[in-house]
């Protein structure tokens, strides 16, 4: 069957309408506890459930939890803690799911909510399809003697900041380093500052007061139009900038640069392969830029594409048994390091690379010139077909044909918020952003 709630990165919407509603997912936590208990080998079954720092997340928790016991499934409460770190305690405590309440890189007003397996990962689409077939059968709940009980893991952040301290060598260490951290209001604001600052760093923090409204907030990974102004007017020699859930990030230098998913997956694979001999190909997304493709192939390191969304790179990695895959947006995965995309992690691995090699990050990244990319957003309805526009298709053609080799055109609809994409990559920046306007003038409103 076709999921018809699940998107690339769990349920997401606007909360107060379905399907992120109290309603629905006290349904959802339901229908998923009977799938998770039919998996189980022993009859029982225990969740674990984290949350961003939204307001609407104690809403969201008390439903979800709601739903798991009265299935008959035990609980775990996190509070306020990152995605990945949901993903590690998961799997670090044998339990048989973890669940996540966000919206990721979306405004306080949107929700979400996603799942991981017991190993960690993503759901696959089946389990995923499973859980919406349950979800048809209505609630049922058990009886008294089987519902689920709930507890709270009061020690979950200091338990991860442990994780992401371990990741990092033992005989390396950030002292003398200042570090600007953008936090976005979001999960990492009180786990973030404690591991950089553990390691021997210098901290300046951004972003680490959440009200419950002020999550991405002219913040964190999708709002870094200004971080090289921040992190210059704080001294810092980086800046780091995560997302509302932390499993993004975006970096700064001191000397004007700003680095994309892209450059810090190179960084991070090229480090890898060539000081640590790590024998393995890499994963990017049909966004990733082609001058790291076009690196990698100098180099001699196989590089595939998967289409946009983490979960795809995770599929494509473990299919080909390879280690490292990530996105122009700053999920970065290192599967000898974490499970799944984590913004902290990922700036520790920059960061190793750094100081075992004793170079800037502009000196790891002097040899990888991206090419000009524009990306424009269009709001577009529910299941609305672009392709259909017949003036809007004939120009996509138009452009392409005018660029040749010279780049290339990607129309996609966003799999977590109603929009249409439109990104056209050239070696000309002007020439990016006259196509790119070009085709978003020929959509019809």
């Amino acid at each position: 069957m076709a999921r018809h709630y699940f998107g690339t990165d769990g349920i997401r919407g606007r909360v107060g309408q379905p399907p992120i509603s109290p309603d629905f997912v006290l349904l959802l936590g339901q229908a998923a506890g009977r799938v998770f208990l039919r998996q189980s080998k022993t009859g029982k079954a225990c969740v674990l459930i984290g949350k961003d720092t939204r307001v609407s997340g104690y809403m969201l928790e008390a439903a979800l939890q709601a739903g798991f016991s009265s299935a008959g499934v035990d609980v775990v409460l996190c509070g306020p803690i990152p995605t990945p770190a949901v993903a590690y305690l998961t799997r670090a405590l044998r339990l048989d799911a973890g669940v996540v309440i966000s919206a990721s890189h979306n405004p306080y007003h949107d929700n979400g909510i996603k799942f991981f397996s017991a190993e960690g990962r993503k759901l696959p689409d089946e389990m995923e399809e499973d859980i919406e077939a349950e979800m048809l059968k209505g609630f049922s709940c058990v009886e008294s003697h089987h519902l689920g009980k709930a507890r709270r893991l009061d020690d979950a952040a200091g338990r991860y900041v442990e994780f992401c301290k371990s990741v990092f060598p033992s005989d390396l260490d950030l002292k003398g380093m200042k570090l600007y951290l953008d936090c976005a209001n979001g999960a990492a604001y009180h786990v973030a500052p404690a591991v950089f600052h553990e390691l021997g760093a210098e901290v300046v923090l951004e972003g680490i007061n959440p009200d419950g409204f002020n999550i991405n907030d002219g913040v964190g990974a999708t709002h870094t139009d200004d971080l090289l102004e921040r992190v210059a007017k704080a001294g810092a020699d980086l800046g780091l900038s995560f997302d509302g859930d932390a499993d993004r990030l975006i970096m700064a230098d001191n000397q004007g640069n700003l680095f994309n998913g892209d450059a810090l997956l190179y960084v991070i694979a090229c480090d890898r392969i060539f000081q640590r001999n790590k024998k393995t190909g890499v994963v990017g997304t049909l966004m990733t830029n082609f001058a790291l493709e076009k690196n990698f192939a100098r180099k001699g390191i196989e590089f595939a594409r998967a289409k946009v969304g983490d979960r795809y790179v995770m599929e494509l990695l473990r299919s080909k048994g390879w280690l490292y895959g990530g996105e122009s947006s700053g999920h970065i995965i290192a599967l000898d390091r974490q499970t799944t995309g984590d913004g902290i992690v990922s700036a520790l691995q920059v960061l190793t690379a750094m100081c075992a090699q004793k170079k800037t990050l502009a000196e790891l990244t002097q040899d990888l010139k991206l090419m000009p990319q524009v990306l424009i957003n269009r709001p577009i309805e529910k299941g609305f077909d672009y392709k259909a526009d017949a003036d809007f298709t004939a120009e996509i053609e138009a452009v392409q044909k005018e660029l040749g080799d010279r780049g290339r055109v990607l129309i996609r609809p966003s799999g977590t918020e109603p929009l249409l994409r439109i990104m056209v990559e050239a070696d000309d920046e002007k020439l990016a952003r006259t196509c790119a306007e070009r085709i978003a003038g020929a959509l019809k409103a």
